[in-house]
């Protein structure tokens, strides 16, 4: 849908931009190029990245996701660049605009139709934790935001007879796409990184962590990761001296179960530890006070 709707507005931005010849519109054009651009790249990675598990990619296929963030950022910054160079070049080579009315009624059905998309692919991306649908939603926020004001530069120009407004507007359409390529970037290579779950994330699994507190005794090396829509969690878990491998596993298993309800598509590793039955904390689990002892008793009556 992203796809032949960018293919839509940018047949008419191209029309447009030809026949008024205003750089601020073609500037769009070129934008509406991109759009294209990143939504094929969004539908390859999207398909890549939900592939399953191979013998070469043990821990799935997320980060493709984050490789079409990376793309898409720099497509942007290559665009920003091409507009802002042209922008710069009609401040002293000016040119006379045309029909108007036809870029101004342009860009206001870019912004209109962008604007629904934008939100839409926005929205799904914040519940499905998608790198690549984020991107292509913020990417088509920025046409919207360039859109609106190519559409106030026109009217500008045609109230005014004024043409410096075509290419400050072009100039001003470059900065918000650096912008957004600047925050593109930074969040996608923050994965390729490893850099840790946002705060708000892992305060979410310390507190499923604190339900379980009366069955385990402490934990510890807390380490979190995103990969794509995915996350990546481990941790090692000390449990009471004595506890079974069965009654660890069960614990184990329900935390998981815990975490993925709050947080979805988290794979979660948890370590187990014996607990060393010496400290007080750990004597409230231990049948005997001096839990070592007892359970090498019973080991060796056993064997």
């Amino acid at each position: 849908m992203s796809v032949a709707t960018s293919l839509t507005i940018l047949s008419f931005k191209l029309a447009a931009g030809v026949v008024t010849g205003s750089v601020g519109v073609l500037s769009e054009a070129a934008h509406s190029g991109m759009d294209v651009l990143a939504g094929l790249v969004t539908y390859f990675s999207l398909r890549a990245a939900q592939a399953p598990p191979d013998e070469r990619h043990r821990f799935g296929h997320g980060k493709f996701e984050n490789l079409a963030a990376v793309i898409e950022g720099g497509f942007i910054f290559l665009v920003a660049a091409l507009i802002f160079a042209e922008s710069v070049r009609r401040f002293f080579v000016p040119r006379h605009l045309f029909y108007l009315d036809t870029g101004i009624a342009v860009m206001a059905l870019s912004a209109g139709v962008n604007f629904f998309l934008s939100r839409y692919l926005i929205r799904l991306a914040h519940k499905t934790g998608s790198a690549a649908l984020l991107a292509d939603g913020l990417h088509l926020l920025t046409d919207v935001y360039a859109s609106a004001g190519v559409f106030v530069s026109l009217i500008l120009i045609r109230l005014t007879k004024r043409i410096f407004f075509d290419p400050l507007t072009g100039i001003a359409v470059a900065f918000l796409l650096l912008r957004t390529a600047y925050f593109l970037l930074r969040d996608a290579l923050q994965s390729f990184l490893d850099v840790r779950l946002p705060e708000e994330e892992e305060a979410l699994i310390r507190e499923v962590l604190e339900r379980f507190r009366g069955e385990y005794v402490s934990y510890h090396n807390l380490r979190s990761r995103r990969a794509g829509a995915e996350r990546h969690v481990d941790l090692h878990l000390v449990l009471p001296y004595g506890t079974t491998v069965a009654t660890g596993s069960a614990l184990v298993w329900r935390i998981k179960k815990a975490i993925n309800e709050c947080l979805p598509r988290t794979h979660v590793l948890i370590s187990t530890d014996p607990c060393d039955a010496t400290c007080e904390e750990c004597s409230r689990y231990c049948p005997e006070p001096n839990g070592i002892e007892a359970f090498s008793g019973e080991n060796s009556r056993e064997n």
